[in-house]
């Protein structure tokens, strides 16, 4: 299951979807970007399943070690259902919840839905832009007494929030988790040098990075 093209393949995986493409897209910092990445347009089984897989190659491939998954709600819910699927297809079954946005105060209570949180916690979401949803997933997951060890995101844009520093780097400075992505934007370029029908892209892509990138 392991290779070293998976990241390449999700994004030719991601366009071929809808879920990657180009044009010009206000950002929430009101910056223009010339692409946009929205993980809700994986919207049926199979495009699911599919991304499923790439989270879990890409969190083996990292090495972190973890004992559950946690989703925040909303986006997190369906995603951390697939990577807790594409585990079990691999050979390892790993329990997981997610939180709900208001607590239940009837049935069965409480603020999470599925296994009780325990052990080595890995939180997935989509992207890491303010922070805001790593923040609240911390706080449900210390709450409950267990310890968040990292977040898994499908990209990460390596651009700079408010300050100097990307959401992402800020996430691991304020928070000490390891972050591990899927894809970068480092592979996007390399996808769209590779692809000579994409060269207008990569300028675009290119000059947008020498504005609001961060250094690595």
């Amino acid at each position: 299951m392991m290779n070293s093209d998976f990241r390449q393949d999700f994004i030719q995986f991601a366009l071929a979807a809808g879920v990657l493409c180009f044009g010009e897209f206000r950002t929430k910092a009101g910056r223009l970007s010339p692409y946009f990445f929205n993980t809700g347009l994986f919207n049926d089984g199979d495009s699911l399943r599919k991304l499923g897989q790439f989270y879990a190659k890409a969190i083996t491939a990292s090495g972190l070690k973890f004992d559950m998954l946690y989703g925040p709600a909303y986006k997190g819910i369906p995603l951390v259902s697939s990577v807790a699927v594409a585990f079990a297809e691999i050979g390892r079954t790993v329990p997981f919840c997610f939180n709900r946005k208001e607590t239940k105060d009837h049935g069965e209570g409480g603020n999470t839905v599925g296994a009780p949180l325990g052990g080595r916690v890995l939180i997935v979401d989509d992207v890491i832009s303010a922070g805001t949803s790593v923040r609240e997933s911390v706080d449900i997951i210390r709450t409950n007494g267990a310890e968040p060890c990292g977040v898994a995101i499908a990209f990460d844009r390596m651009e700079r929030g408010t300050g100097e520093r990307s959401a992402v780097d800020e996430v691991r400075s304020i928070f000490s988790l390891e972050v591990v992505s899927i894809s970068t934007l480092d592979d996007l370029c390399g996808f769209l040098a590779a692809s000579p029908e994409l060269a207008q892209q990569l300028r675009s892509v290119q000059d947008y990075r020498r504005k609001y990138g961060v250094n690595t």
